[in-house]
């Protein structure tokens, strides 16, 4: 592995994990012990190389698909990565629930999928807003924007609608 995709696979670590607002150390503990806080760090600094079954390993610790891991296709991430859809669990308890009932039901079985109960934020794919835009009778941009309203949703995820209409 070059050194220079090492040290971009290791920002993408580094990323995911203080997102999650874990601390090396708390990856450890979490883990309770499976993964070592002196590995995951040299993973992140690039002095490491990871296996691809380590890789998915942790991709599966951390509940994102592992091509949210690795580096963009395009040297130097040229490329702008599209806008992450983060819903606000934190403003979601806030909004009525006979508004947010089926969000809330949502987000938490993806919580229970991930064994990921931090509560404050939550990632949700592309088809996970096309399936909850089902559950709501309405198109993916007119749900969006209804999130956004609420606060659940930042305002940058018009953006990735936007991408996915297009393609």
């Amino acid at each position: 592995m070059s050194s220079d995709y090492a040290k971009q696979l290791g920002a993408k670590l580094r990323a995911i994990r203080t997102q999650q607002g874990l601390s090396l150390h708390g990856v450890e503990e979490k883990s309770q012990g499976r993964w070592k806080a002196v590995v995951v760090g040299s993973y992140e600094r690039g002095d490491r190389a990871v296996t691809v079954q380590r890789l998915a390993e942790l991709s599966e610790f951390y509940g994102v698909p592992v091509q949210e891991l690795l580096p963009g296709g395009t040297p130097g991430g040229a490329a702008e990565p599209p806008p992450r859809l983060v819903l606000d669990l934190e403003r979601l308890t806030q909004v009525p629930s006979e508004k947010a009932g089926p969000l809330q039901r949502y987000a938490a079985t993806i919580q229970s999928q991930r064994g990921d109960y931090n509560g404050k934020v939550l990632s949700i794919r592309q088809d996970d807003l096309r399936t909850l835009a089902v559950i709501y009778d309405q198109s993916p941009s007119i749900l969006t924007e209804q999130l956004i309203s609420w606060g659940v949703l930042n305002p940058d995820a018009r953006r990735a609608v936007r991408e996915d209409d297009a393609s």
